[in-house]
């Protein structure tokens, strides 16, 4: 019943499905994978977002080499801001607005100098490539705490004067002068003393999971249902093709007679003579035999 599965047109079809199935186990794990990644960053936030924060001495080591599971650590830092060094950086939207950053090192009164992000500002309306106004750090001693932060690569584009294209701190250090902890920076989180006017702040990163897993669980359905419809595609095809077996054993066709052929081997029906109109001499006679003549 089920030999047509072995023509080229039936094997092209399964090899079609199988195709279309293995896309979409690869898109259902790539879902997947992003779930995982999405979990493991909510995880971090969770943890270490509003964590007590820890004294730079225990957390040294990240700011020479940064412990994914370390980022959003609270650390306290005691220094001071150097303003000389102030940068901002270029292309950071917040809520959809386009914007910048304001980064500015800070010296600790252990030696080492870290990098603190003071927050967002957003494009000016004075001065067109540059925000309004900068809003200056405190001055002297200061006591902050900071959220770990990685380091970001350096793009392939430059940037005005004073100005960074990325947070790339090995390329920040080279244009100061001076060395930098290059392994993180803070996000500033607070810092006594407090100044009136400030960056705005950065917002809680989101922890929702997001729609991954249900993607992932479409694109795996889908895959199973092209099989489902394979094989529900053959299935009526075994049963057309019963049904035409029996109408060719209603009829006395051998098993596998072709349409063409059964329509060869069927006898035609002789043809209808049509009738001539009757004369005159035909309604006569009718006519007397009516009258029993």
């Amino acid at each position: 019943m089920y030999r047509f599965l072995f023509s080229s047109k039936w094997l092209g079809y399964l090899l079609l499905a199988a195709i279309f199935a293995t896309a979409c186990v690869f898109l259902g794990r790539w879902q997947m994978d992003r779930r995982a990644e999405t979990l493991a960053e909510i995880d971090r936030v969770v943890t270490n977002y509003s964590a007590t924060p820890i004294p730079f001495s225990a957390a040294k080591d990240q700011f020479a080499a940064l412990d994914p599971a370390k980022e959003w650590t609270q650390v306290e830092v005691t220094g001071s801001y150097d303003p000389a060094g102030e940068r901002i950086v270029r292309n950071r939207p917040l809520n959809g607005q386009p914007g910048y950053e304001v980064v500015v090192p800070f010296r600790l009164t252990s030696g080492e100098t870290i990098v603190i992000d003071r927050g967002w500002l957003p494009i000016g309306n004075n001065n067109p490539g540059r925000p309004d106004s900068i809003p200056a750090p405190p001055t002297g001693t200061v006591t902050a705490v900071v959220r770990l932060q990685h380091g970001e690569p350096e793009l392939q584009r430059g940037a005005p004067e004073g100005q960074l294209a990325s947070i790339d701190l090995p390329t920040y250090s080279s244009e100061l002068g001076y060395p930098l902890m290059t392994g993180a920076y803070g996000q500033l989180a607070s810092e006594t003393p407090a100044v009136a006017e400030m960056p705005f702040p950065f917002p809680k990163p989101a922890t929702e999971e997001g729609t991954h897993l249900s993607y992932s669980l479409q694109w795996f359905a889908f895959g199973v249902l092209m099989f489902i419809g394979f094989g529900y595609a053959a299935r009526q095809q075994a049963r057309n093709a019963a049904i035409d077996a029996e109408a060719d054993a209603a009829e006395g066709l051998p098993e596998g007679t072709t349409h063409a052929a059964a329509a060869a081997w069927r006898p035609r029906p002789a043809p209808v003579r049509k009738r001539r109109h009757p004369t005159s001499e035909d309604e006569e006679d009718a006519l007397l035999d009516a009258q029993g003549y």
